[in-house]
């Protein structure tokens, strides 16, 4: 996980910035300004929308969008898991050829990308189609066994509507894939951002303030402790992280002069925004106060980000700014309002998610609507069968 923010106009090329043989000019006041507004503005986004359709996704029925539910052991374990991760990656870029590498990490997420943009745009290419659209239904089933003992391994259902998306989106793949333009990554990158803060949820508050106070350490460690996390970001050609040209004012779109905010930055604390949100909505009193008060917080953390990072230029572990902010203010609101029991006692799966399942492993592209909750139906009713494997997901 790539969670530090950099700041490359000091003519360095920190934290996944492309490198030069030659020191850069530095950027103009007005062109790091616009870098850093719109940094901010891209993290705002997936937050903000994702955690909205969080809460449709939890109220849902369609087994293909169940979130998957983090516990507090998944939390706990979660920074070691990505400590292991992070130093794997680095080790790989030491022992083997870094273009081998970023090429089969190229092709991992063009597919992922191009799935992940496809589920994003759906809901808002729908509106788009007009009534007399012919949208057919397509299935693609595989099961393993047979009898009473099959199982389904994926059961994937889709339309004219979702192929449609599918190939507008595989055009911008086609583009990131040959050109690793800065626009191409980012539409990527906030497309992992959304599906991450609206298909990860946090079974509580407790489990949230585990899974923040891990990555906290874990981001200030790796960043300030060793050069590993500034190495595979350096190293590392993948959409994992939003980026925004300082010289696009004078270079225009093949500007190259970046900062960059890692994904880690925004889905962590998005997800912990999301199950504010759903607590707000839980305490039945028409009001969103919990979740505007983290929203602003996060707004204050990563303001506060790129003020030390712009004045001390050097790349800094957001979490270090975002984790206090994030629940300390909330925390306050919840003291000055009374409601520090209800708020970890509020138990996000018992809410609104009486099935959801727990974290284990990573899902995956599963399928769609109608079919995949019949399926959940009949699983629930009959004898239990194993879940299955889906290795898809951020």
């Amino acid at each position: 996980m790539d969670s530090a923010l950099s700041d490359p106009h000091n003519g360095s090329a920190e934290a996944g910035g492309p490198t030069n043989s030659t020191t850069r000019p530095p950027s103009t006041p007005e062109g790091i300004a616009l870098a850093y507004g719109s940094l901010l503005l891209m993290a705002l986004l997936p937050i903000f929308f994702g955690a909205l359709r969080s809460v449709r996704c939890a109220r849902g029925k369609n087994a293909s969008d169940m979130p998957e539910t983090i516990t507090s052991r998944d939390a706990a374990r979660f920074p070691i898991i990505a400590s292991c991760t992070l130093l794997g990656l680095y080790l790989f870029f030491k022992i083997f050829s870094q273009e081998y590498i970023n090429l089969l990490l190229s092709m991992y997420f063009f597919v992922l990308g191009i799935l992940a943009l496809s589920h994003t745009i759906s809901p808002f290419m729908n509106k788009f189609f007009p009534a007399t659209f012919p949208n057919r239904q397509y299935q693609l089933l595989f099961t393993q066994g047979s009898g009473e003992n099959k199982e389904e391994i994926i059961n994937y259902e889709f339309d004219t509507k979702d192929l449609v998306c599918l190939g507008l989106s595989s055009i911008v793949g086609v583009w990131y894939l040959l050109r690793k333009h800065w626009i191409a990554n980012n539409l990527f990158g906030l497309a992992f951002s959304l599906n991450g803060v609206e298909l990860l949820h946090l079974n509580n508050v407790s489990t949230g303030c585990i899974l923040l106070g891990g990555l906290f350490i874990y981001d200030v460690f790796w960043v300030f402790g060793t050069n590993v996390m500034v190495t595979v970001a350096k190293s590392f050609e993948a959409p994992i992280k939003l980026v925004f040209p300082q010289d696009l004012l004078e270079k225009g779109l093949e500007a190259n002069n970046f900062a960059m905010l890692g994904l880690g930055d925004v889905v962590i604390p998005g997800i912990f925004i999301a199950l504010l949100l759903r607590f707000d909505i839980s305490l039945k009193k028409n009001t969103h106060t919990y979740f505007y008060t983290s929203f602003a917080a996060y707004i204050f953390g990563l303001g506060l980000t790129i003020f030390i990072m712009h004045i001390f230029k050097h790349a800094q572990p957001a979490l270090l700014y975002l984790v206090p902010a994030c629940i300390g203010f909330p925390v306050l609101v919840a003291l000055a309002k009374g409601e520090v029991t209800e708020m970890f006692s509020y138990e996000s799966s018992a809410e609104i998610l009486p099935h959801t399942p727990r974290l284990t492993h990573f899902p995956t592209v599963s399928g769609s609507p109608a079919s995949l909750a019949d399926s959940m139906q009949q699983k629930l009713a009959g004898p239990r069968r194993r879940r299955p494997q889906n290795p898809s997901a951020m």
